[in-house]
């Protein structure tokens, strides 16, 4: 019988080496899967490099991870906002490596992956320091750079509602990075707030087919976001 349910957020982590790639899903803290990334921090794999949209807002989530000195490099494309100070202090300090990637090719990059697609090329960071090292290919009269794909160990990402075999469905613009990081990432760990009976998702609403999903745990409505916290970032949901 297929059940990728967990227990807890515990035993969804478990097992997550040192030294791991490790994709986060999340658009600031819209989508971003805080109570996995709580339970990554207590289990305390170290060495880690991070693939995400942001760089972590305020001290909690993916900025508490990163303030903990567990994460050795992030890949991102949006490092600094108001309230990205933990990154900002590490970064400064030395403490922390960044890749910056164009928000559409680090996507693009992770779904190539995802697609068994090697590489694409694309006009965006020509003549920036982004190009540095990389193929540039004249297409069409336009300079492009070739971009390989991005692939994880882990991914951690957030969705609405799971079955036990792991299909997803998600809520409005928690979805975000969710679907290409979980087919890109060799082992895809979902929190969701519910878990429901199989049947219960309606097929055309299934985003994520459980095929790329290897654990699911159910953490019910989030404490956080009831209690009005980031509510800028999460009022799309």
């Amino acid at each position: 019988m297929i059940d990728r349910v967990r227990a807890d957020t515990a035993e969804a982590v478990a097992g997550i080496e040192d030294g791991s790639t490790v994709m986060i899903g999340g658009f600031g803290r819209a989508g971003q899967p805080v109570e996995l990334i709580d339970a990554l921090l207590e289990q305390g794999a170290t060495d880690l490099t991070v693939v995400s949209n942001n760089a972590g807002n305020g001290d909690v989530g993916l900025a508490a991870l990163i303030g903990s000195g567990r994460v050795q490099r992030i890949v991102c494309s949006f490092p600094r906002q108001s309230d990205s100070y933990v990154f900002d202090a590490r970064y400064r300090a030395g403490g922390i490596e960044l890749e910056l990637v164009p928000q559409g090719n680090l996507a693009e990059r992770i779904r190539a992956a995802g697609a068994g697609i090697g590489g694409f090329y694309t006009p965006t960071g020509v003549g920036t320091l982004v190009a540095e090292g990389k193929e540039v290919r004249t297409i069409d009269g336009r300079d492009h750079l070739l971009e390989l794909p991005l692939r994880a160990d882990y991914a951690l990402i957030s969705a609405f509602k799971a079955d036990r075999w792991g299909n997803l469905v998600y809520r409005k613009t928690a979805r975000n990075f969710g679907p290409i990081m979980a087919a890109a990432a060799r082992t895809t760990i979902v929190q969701v707030d519910e878990v429901v009976e199989l049947g219960a998702l309606d097929p055309e609403t299934v985003v994520t087919p459980g095929i790329f999903v290897d654990r699911v745990v159910a953490v019910g409505e989030r404490a956080w976001l009831e209690a009005g916290e980031f509510v800028g970032a999460e009022s799309a949901l």
